[in-house]
């Protein structure tokens, strides 16, 4: 078992890179199964989720080369679309990609969904069946693994999207991109990994328009080839240092961004006091005076990202007054309120919103992460916060951020991470 420890109080100070998007890169590795030839994915962000899926493909066939930390060569021309295991599959919420790009290059898949959920009652991957349906595949759900058949090819249709749903986007737009026919989903997401996955398909032989806006229309083609891409810079790890220095003062430059894409952050953290200097590929972060109250709520790209809800939700436990912060993406994305409280903060969940009383200081306290995103804003918690602070749970936030211990030590934080053995490990090496 792996933990942090921070030590807080610490203003921030200095520059830090930012790596390639995580929700970029978990679309464009399974879409590189689609490609019959070589495909080169450059800036790569080194984080665990990349990994499990470079080690789902190879399982299927993949010839995969390192040429260096950020960049890989990826030739997928003797997969097989049956020889992953679903154990593998399970370990990543990304799996239900794959559903997309192996029906799109083999009209067929067998995917084993993350957790082994059954999809009972209102499920989150039902516009993804709707629309694979709607393309000519016959999907069956049973054991948490997702069965779906074209008996050929899949067929270009309409398709109109009940609501917003960034994985029902990708997923779509990888099956319509070797589809027989025109595939038009509407209601379509816009986040900027939408458009870099369309980019990507592209740069590979697609014939995709209108990604990054509500109509998408994808010309289906025999054939992707290969060739050679960079993968966008990650908008939230940017979001999550600005909050950082939010929450713990000080002034650093955020390098290799598109400040575009983080305006929506930008500007509520410019309501909090935090000054924001966009450059061409780079912001200045700092903050000296105490945080402004605000009221945020979560919506669909370009709105404000609820991958930064509860980093925003941590800076506020400080801010002067009270906030409010509503959900209007995701439910049950509060867990990681009963932690902060463990701190001292006050916050009150009601719903789909929660109001946030500012305190003077956070104290430190033993934490445990409950997922991506939750961990991320224990690690803000923990640097804002007077005395030491642990984070269990760590591997929820090796999944999405690069570095973060070296990346936020070299910022001027007292952030270790340190390594216990479990209780097995414990009894085994007793043993010996």
């Amino acid at each position: 078992m792996t933990k942090y420890v921070i030590n807080g109080g610490n203003p921030l100070g200095g520059q830090v890179r930012i790596g390639g998007a995580k929700n970029a890169a978990v679309a464009i590795i399974p879409a590189a199964l689609m490609v019959e030839g070589v495909c080169r994915i450059e800036n790569l962000p080194q984080i665990s989720d990349v990994t499990m899926l470079l080690n789902i493909l190879q399982e299927m066939g993949a010839d995969i080369r390192v040429i260096n930390k950020s960049t890989i060569e990826i030739d997928c021309k003797h997969v097989s679309a049956s020889r992953a295991t679903f154990e593998a599959m399970r370990r990543i919420r990304a799996s239900y990609y794959l559903v997309g790009a192996l029906l799109g290059r083999f009209g067929s898949a067998y995917v084993a969904m993350p957790g082994g959920c059954n999809f009972g009652g209102v499920r989150p991957i039902d516009q993804h069946i709707s629309g694979f349906n709607a393309m000519g595949a016959k999907i069956e759900i049973s054991g948490g693994v997702v069965y779906a058949e074209t008996g050929g090819r899949l067929k270009g249709a309409p398709i109109y999207l009940e609501t917003i749903s960034v994985g029902a986007t990708v997923n779509l737009m990888l099956g319509a991109a070797l589809a027989d026919g025109v595939t038009l989903i509407e209601n379509a997401a816009k986040e900027p990994h939408i458009v870099d996955l369309a980019n990507f398909l592209n740069s590979m032989g697609a014939d995709i328009r209108g990604a990054g806006t509500s109509v998408i229309k994808i010309i289906g083609t025999r054939k992707l080839t290969g060739g050679s891409y960079s993968i966008i810079p990650d908008q939230i790890e940017a979001g999550t240092y600005m909050a950082a220095v939010a929450g713990a003062g000080g002034r650093i430059v955020i390098k290799d961004v598109i400040p575009k894409h983080l305006e929506c952050m930008s500007r509520k953290l410019r309501e909090m006091g935090v000054d924001v200097i966009n450059n061409e590929d780079s912001v200045i972060v700092s903050r000296t005076y105490p945080i402004l109250r605000t009221n945020i709520k979560t919506l669909p790209y370009p709105g404000f990202p609820t991958d930064m809800q509860p980093q925003i939700s941590t800076v506020l436990c400080l801010a002067d007054g009270i906030s409010t912060i509503t959900e209007d993406v995701w439910e049950n994305r509060f867990k990681y309120v009963d932690e902060l409280a463990k701190m001292g903060a006050n916050i009150q969940v009601r719903g789909r919103t929660s109001i946030i009383e500012g305190v003077p200081y956070l104290s430190g306290a033993p934490l445990m992460a409950s997922d991506l995103r939750a961990g991320a804003a224990l690690v803000i918690a923990g640097l804002s916060a007077r005395g030491k602070t642990t984070v269990e749970g760590v591997n929820y936030i090796e999944r999405g951020y690069e570095n973060m211990i070296q990346k936020l030590s070299a910022l001027g934080a007292d952030i270790k991470s340190i390594y216990l053995p479990d209780a097995q490990t414990r009894r085994k090496r007793n043993a010996g």
